[in-house]
């Protein structure tokens, strides 16, 4: 086999890897998450923790919102404004 025909096997085999590896993250990472979820509803305060959860939630929902929300003023409006600020303190 040619040095090329090898990297491009090589290639191949590197985005198989890299897919399984993924794979195996995402696997490991929502077994864990299940390990978590399991252990919370066991707890004798998990009505708290929810209520908490959902206070934290809607908290950041309105940050989000107030965030994207604000529109900036637009910059011929802030342009206007500028001179009619110098004309009023020239005197014009």
């Amino acid at each position: 086999m040619t040095r090329e025909a090898s990297r491009i096997v090589g290639l191949g085999e590197r985005a198989v890897l890299l897919a399984a590896g993924l794979a195996d993250l995402g696997v490991s990472t929502l077994g864990t998450a299940v390990g978590t979820v399991r252990g919370l509803l066991h707890r004798s305060d998990a009505a708290d923790l929810a209520a908490d959860a959902e206070h934290d939630l809607l908290a950041r929902g309105r940050l989000v919102r107030d965030r994207d929300a604000a529109v900036p003023p637009a910059h011929l409006e802030i342009l206007a404004r500028r001179a009619l600020a110098r004309r009023a303190a020239d005197g014009l």
